[in-house]
């Protein structure tokens, strides 16, 4: 296991409350799960875990209403096995028909430090050591160079990143508040029904310590 730091920074974010049904409302600061898939964005592999401990904010909570356009509805899982079994079939889903406008509250001009243990699972075997893991994370990290674009909780909201160093100095906002119950991490023990797991989220001085999933902190 060996930590990392991602600096990351966007023009918008929206890490979504599941509590709000119909239109978006994000949390104050980004969810150690959005953390995490910032991470998997530059190296992903099934014998890799991504373990969020800490996250610094840098620039002021700061907030934004906009109204956009949404797509209302997917396309059946039905169309697409009956295609599947027929070899064709239409699967085409028409934006003009389904096309919904929804108010949104969004964060804005958000900065964060993001700091992450990668744990190298004993699935990878004895042929891929940590080593090779880690030096693989820091070239790419290092050059930008991500499997898909890493954004802030939609995918919309790209974000810039940058590899900084551990002990890198950093500028916190000197706040302290109580975020509430936040969402952790999806515990996919039953891959058929993954659930939610929350814990209690608090800032402090600008610092968000994210706790282990296993600890008693983090109930589902």
């Amino acid at each position: 296991m060996k930590s990392y730091c991602l600096e990351v920074s966007g023009a918008f974010a929206c890490f979504t409350r599941p509590e709000m049904k119909v239109e978006r409302v994000s949390y104050d600061v980004i969810t150690p799960s959005a953390a995490r898939a910032v991470f998997e964005a530059v190296l992903w592999k099934p014998a890799l875990r991504w373990r969020v401990r800490k996250i610094e904010v840098l620039n002021p909570i700061r907030w934004i209403s906009l109204r956009r356009n949404e797509v209302g509805a997917v396309v059946p899982v039905g169309s697409v096995k009956s295609a599947m079994n027929k070899g064709s079939g239409d699967l085409a889903l028409y934006i003009e028909d389904e096309r919904q406008q929804r108010a949104g509250l969004f964060l804005r001009d958000v900065a964060y430090r993001l700091h992450a243990d990668l744990d190298v699972l004993p699935t990878a075997g004895a042929n891929n050591p940590p080593a090779k893991f880690w030096e693989m994370f820091e070239r790419r990290a290092g050059k930008g160079q991500c499997v898909n674009q890493p954004y802030l909780g939609c995918r919309e909201f790209a974000c810039d990143f940058r590899l900084a160093g551990e002990n890198e100095p950093a500028a916190p906002i000197a706040e302290t508040r109580d975020l509430g119950w936040m969402l952790h991490d999806m515990d996919f023990t039953d891959a058929a029904d993954p659930k939610p797991r929350f814990f209690r989220a608090e800032l402090k001085a600008g610092v968000l310590t994210v706790p282990d999933a296993e600890s008693a902190e983090v109930r589902g």
